[in-house]
């Protein structure tokens, strides 16, 4: 077998156990590794009614096909069910440590089971060991790395995952993030504070003269991109922010406006202007989009942290946000939902705890999220979520298309299930009318299918300013030696997508949550119901859905039983 190893790792923490099982292969073809692997293994393996911090709860880490062989690969996939939304959750991060897992032998690790004190998995190959980490438990997630490191790659989890925080992550390599949705928390509730991994055996490649041909096709669309090789490379992420300002869409004071004045030191040309900038990057990434104060040796904020604890809380101090940042990396928080519940409390009890992130953890109200604030309080027209999970740093209200995706979206207020943010803002791969309706539900359908099919391969989002369908097809085939063509890739992507829908339906969470907060239908930027209705309709009818459930028709088609 060649890409991927066909080997499972299965991972008892009741009592201490490890066993190797193989992957049908049907299934590696089917659902290509990553988030489709991911979801896959974990809808056959429980039931949608499970209680994430349930300790028969698995969580799920899976790498792709093209992990440690292509550019951009060192990424790596989470699975398991949301505490914060209850709906299936996949969760993608970069580094090394997929590398790592890969090297070591495996596609998937499931973690099953709870362990009775603090407890740290070393894998170095096809050895497993248990260890104990009382003397890490409560420490954050530097500290635990730079225990670790000398092991391997660490994954571990901060005070969020041990306290419980719904939108705890796990960070791995120190600064990459397993975010959105408390899959750090699902750690914690079963006393794992960190899985090193060190892994020696290159994957193999089926074809190496047409795969040298696919990557050079790859790497010369990668260098011709602008927003890869003028954007990405120079500013980072925070290149969006000015393009998002001017076109008034920057989610402001709790979405409660859609341009923010006093954000003029938060832009990626001031950032790199004021700051020595170091660049850094994920295992096998020539883009490096990852920017570092060199002076002070410290993480610099991406785009959406920047948006979170900038304008979403008007706030234009750039110091302050940077701190911010350090502080949810070092606790494991994800910091789209710490920056909106804090501006949901901002709004509704007038404190700001910007300054004092660390006491969120501790926070009866805060460590819940803030659709759970709302509705405890009463105050529904304050949401900003979707399905429990927070909108991020684009407002739908001026991108038609993304406000579709983020509205069916499966996992909740997610902007990278298709990211019409590319085709609508940055042009890629074709600059389209942003406010123009006609044509969204058809496009969102193939962006979301392609993305799922993406996190599965797993590279990073970033080729998608580069690579289509037919290029991706064309590496996963010279790789595994398994003939995809660009419409099998989409069809694999389509297939992940049912099936997430399908457990979301069987948790019971149906077509009635696809839709916007209501802070999006009103006041004086609104969006048209109507317009927003008709889009959705459509959409149906594209995926074959009646009411937001897909068909039998539709489920035979993908080979879904």
């Amino acid at each position: 077998m060649h890409g991927w190893t066909g080997k499972l790792l299965r991972i008892n923490l009741n009592d201490n156990s490890a066993k190797e099982e193989n992957i049908p292969e049907e299934i590696l073809r089917n659902y290509l590794g990553g988030r489709g692997l991911g979801v896959k293994l974990y809808y056959d393996s429980v039931s949608p009614d499970i209680e994430p911090f349930s300790e028969e709860n698995p969580l799920i880490f899976t790498v792709g096909p093209l992990t440690g062989t292509a550019p951009m690969s060192g990424r790596h996939v989470a699975v398991s069910k949301s505490p914060l939304t209850g709906t299936i959750l996949d969760s993608n991060s970069g580094g090394n440590w997929g590398k790592e897992m890969k090297y070591a032998g495996y596609d998937t690790i499931i973690i099953e089971g709870k362990a009775e004190k603090p407890i740290l998995i070393k894998i170095m190959d096809k050895d497993v060991q248990f260890e104990s980490a009382e003397g890490l438990w409560g420490k954050d997630v530097k500290y635990t790395t730079k225990k670790l490191e000398k092991y391997g790659s660490v994954s571990t989890i901060g005070f969020a995952g041990e306290k419980g925080v719904l939108y705890a992550s796990i960070m791995n390599d120190l600064t990459h993030t397993l975010g959105r949705g408390g899959l750090g928390a699902i750690m914690g509730s079963k006393n794992l504070k960190a899985i090193v991994i060190r892994g020696s055996k290159k994957p193999s490649v089926h074809d190496v003269s047409k795969y040298k041909e696919a990557m050079k096709d790859m790497i010369k669309l990668l260098e011709a991109s602008p927003p890869i090789n003028k954007g990405l490379r120079v500013f980072g992420t925070a290149m969006l922010y000015d393009i998002v300002n001017y076109l008034d869409i920057m989610p402001t004071n709790n979405y409660n406006d859609v341009h923010y004045d006093g954000g003029n030191k938060l832009s990626g040309d001031y950032i790199i202007s004021h700051y020595k900038i170091r660049h850094e990057g994920c295992w096998g990434c020539p883009i490096k989009c990852k920017k570092w104060d060199a002076k002070r040796n410290l993480e610099l904020p991406e785009y959406e942290t920047i948006w979170a604890f900038g304008p979403n809380i008007e706030n234009g101090n750039y110091e302050k946000i940077v701190d911010a940042n350090v502080r949810c990396n070092r606790n494991g928080m994800d910091t789209i939902t710490t920056g909106a519940t804090i501006a949901m409390w901002r709004e509704l009890k007038g404190e700001n705890y910007l300054e004092r992130i660390d006491e969120v953890i501790e926070h009866e109200d805060l460590k819940l999220g803030s659709m759970r604030i709302a509705k405890k309080y009463g105050k529904a027209k304050l949401r900003t979520d979707i399905k429990g999970l927070e909108l991020p740093g684009y407002d739908p209200r001026g991108l038609y298309g993304q406000a579709l995706s983020y509205a069916t979206s499966n996992r909740g207020g997610c902007h990278l299930r298709a990211y019409m943010v590319a085709p609508e803002i940055i042009g890629k791969p074709k600059l389209i009318h942003r406010l123009n309706p006609e044509g969204k539900a058809g496009l969102v359908v193939i962006f979301q299918n392609l993305n799922a099919a993406i996190d599965s391969l797993v590279l990073c989002k970033f080729t998608g300013f580069a690579m289509t369908e037919v290029e991706y097809a064309k590496l996963v085939s010279s790789i595994t030696g398994v003939e995809y063509k660009a419409e099998d890739i989409l069809k694999v992507g389509d297939r992940i997508y049912n099936l997430e829908r399908l457990f979301n339906i069987e948790a019971g969470i149906g077509g009635e949550e696809d839709t916007l907060p209501e802070k999006i239908f009103s006041g004086e930027n609104a969006m048209s119901r109507e317009i927003f209705e008709e889009m959705l309709k459509q959409y149906y009818e594209f995926r074959e859905w009646e009411n937001g459930i897909p068909t039998d028709e539709k489920l035979r088609k993908l080979g879904i039983k």
